[in-house]
């Protein structure tokens, strides 16, 4: 089992050793579907092999002195019998093929999206969006590709190779000589193919990826870009990237050009016709059979033509299954802990010699603290000192490398990972907002909210009165990110969440940078009344915020030097008065 922070429970369990077998187990859902395509491929070459069979008979009827009318007749029926079959069957095969595609192509983007719903906030800081984007919808459609038209046409096309050879072999076994060398140089000649394709392919689908990621961090970074005048630079990255992606076809155009089945089945049917001349003219075969003969012979055509693209797309989808397992098998460092420690939380923090490291940097170290219930606490030091870090070691979002996070004298190791993060709250400078109303936004971490809840929050946050201003009030939306608000008013949505949420930890992470003083000084009032309820972290380089707060923890390159309140510190600690001087 991987390890993930999100689970679903009774979901159905795939294998993950190899893209092939992972794929495989998605269609072992569906044991019925596969049989069904089957015989009715089957089923559905028999038929059309019937036709040319019987158009031979045809002829050796015509042929012979005393005919009649009536045996004719009988052809005629077997064959128009044999042709409502081929209909029906390529009906059934062609249903059965696209329910499974569709299904697949489902059942993957659930899979993956609720993989990526589990893993952990380092490793989704490592990954580019736009390849993520890419997976998700590119490469899983692929996979849709993969199996209709691509597996439908391979074994349609591998059974009309096998049935008419089986025909064949009704007729005279010396007509199997060249069908069985034709199958065999044929098979060899789509092995060199694929050999040649799937480096391609895998290629072909990373880049991709790098071209997406480049254009989703380029429309992300719109304002930086023009700001700093590099819409050019953007552009050159952009094509060059789209170039490599462009040449990649052409390599592929390349190995299809030089498609040896071709040749292998012209050099086949001229073999065939002489081949069965020779027999017909040694009596051996009658010119009926010739005729059924080359018909069946024909079908191979179908079975050359079809493996030029096939193929390719079945290789498209196996690099894009080998990208999608790729991400879905890459280990998380958290789990969700489902049957850990679930209570409500009173309040109380500790660190006990924690240290931290991050890429192999260390970012903490030997971090010690107790904080009780109810208290507010103020991080302060330089850029880079470890603030933010500390809090995200208090939710999980990161683990410590070293020592202990105790949140009511439990480890957060111990805790159920829903339910320590369902208490604690934070809000970040960085404001992320849906592409929601106002109160789905405000609403987002307490769904069943009603809108008296929502509005009286927002109220506490001082966003009340702008957001009844608005046209459309709680029901505006706010367009990608928030990106129709201003950052103050995104700032006090956020916060207006966390009212709401009712946190036994609130973390606030420079929260209010975006707003004015006077909006800032009304939302520290509602702040001073909410957190004596809880614990309170706040990250602030503002001197009113730090000089309320009961103990201010004092952090210089990812360790603690000093903790006490603002008057002690000032006599005492030569880092908060150097912090505390540019203020």
């Amino acid at each position: 089992m991987l390890k993930e922070e999100f689970t679903v429970k009774d979901v159905h369990q795939y294998r993950h050793d190899s893209p092939l077998r992972w794929i495989l187990s998605h269609c072992g859902r569906y044991v019925y579907l596969p049989i069904l395509i089957v015989s009715a491929s089957i089923l559905n070459n028999t038929a059309f092999s019937n036709i040319q069979l019987y158009v031979g008979k045809g002829f050796d009827k015509l042929l012979s002195p005393n005919w009649e009318t009536g045996d004719l007749f009988i052809l005629v029926l077997i064959i128009v019998g044999s042709a409502l079959t081929q209909l029906l069957t390529g009906l059934g095969r062609n249903f059965g093929v696209e329910v499974l595609a569709q299904r697949i192509e489902r059942n993957t983007r659930e899979e993956l999206y609720r993989n990526l719903l589990g893993k952990s906030q380092t490793f989704h800081g490592k990954q580019k969006i736009g390849d993520i984007m890419a997976r998700t919808t590119n490469d899983v459609r692929l996979l849709n590709q993969m199996f209709s038209p691509g597996l439908m046409l391979i074994v349609d096309s591998g059974l009309s190779l096998l049935v008419p050879v089986v025909m064949i072999a009704f007729i005279h076994h010396q007509l199997l000589i060249v069908p069985i060398l034709f199958t065999v140089v044929l098979s060899f000649t789509v092995w060199d193919y694929n050999r040649r394709l799937k480096p391609v392919s895998i290629l072909q689908r990373d880049q991709f990826g790098i071209m997406n990621a480049g254009l989703t961090e380029a429309i992300n970074g719109i304002e930086v870009v023009k700001s700093n005048v590099q819409e050019n630079y953007e552009w050159r990255k952009f094509r060059h990237d789209a170039s490599l992606f462009r040449d990649y076809f052409v390599q592929q155009g390349i190995i299809q050009a030089k498609y040896w089945p071709f040749l292998v089945f012209a050099l086949a049917w001229g073999g065939a016709l002489f081949h069965s001349l020779v027999l017909w003219k040694g009596g051996i075969i009658s010119l009926g059979q010739v005729v059924s003969f080359m018909g069946l012979v024909s079908i191979f055509r179908f079975a050359t033509f079809i493996s030029l693209f096939s193929f390719n797309l079945v290789q498209m989808g196996l690099a894009s299954a080998a990208r999608i397992l790729k991400m879905i098998v890459t280990e998380t460092e958290l789990d969700q802990n489902e049957h850990g420690y679930q209570k409500t939380i009173a309040g109380e923090v500790e660190f006990r010699n924690v240290s931290f490291n991050f890429n192999g940097k260390a970012v903490l170290r030997n971090i010690n603290f107790l904080i009780k219930p109810g208290e507010t606490v103020a991080l302060v030091g330089q850029t880079g000192a470890g603030k933010t870090t500390l809090t995200r070691l208090i939710n999980r979002i990161f683990d410590v490398n070293q020592g202990q996070v105790l949140v009511d004298k439990v480890d957060v190791r111990d805790w159920s990972i829903q339910s320590l993060r369902s208490q604690i709250s934070t809000i970040e400078q960085d404001v992320f907002l849906f592409s929601q109303t106002i109160s789905e936004n405000i609403a987002f971490g307490q769904g069943n909210a009603s809108l008296p809840d929502i509005q009286q929050a927002a109220a506490e946050a001082q966003a009340h009165g702008f957001i009844e201003n608005f046209k459309q009030g709680y029901d505006t939306a706010v367009g990608e990110r928030g990106v129709t608000l201003s950052g103050g008013q995104r700032q006090r949505i956020a916060i207006a969440r966390a009212f709401l949420t009712n946190p036994r930890i609130l973390v606030l992470d420079d929260s209010t940078s975006a707003v004015d003083s006077q909006t800032e000084d009304e939302i520290q009032q509602a702040m001073k009344k909410i957190s004596r309820e809880r614990t309170t972290f706040i990250i602030t380089h503002r001197l009113s915020q730090i000089r309320w707060a009961d103990r201010i923890l004092v952090l210089r390159g990812g360790e603690l030097v000093d903790q006490g309140n603002h008057h002690q510190l000032l006599e005492r600690c030569p880092d908060y008065r150097r912090i505390f001087a540019f203020l």
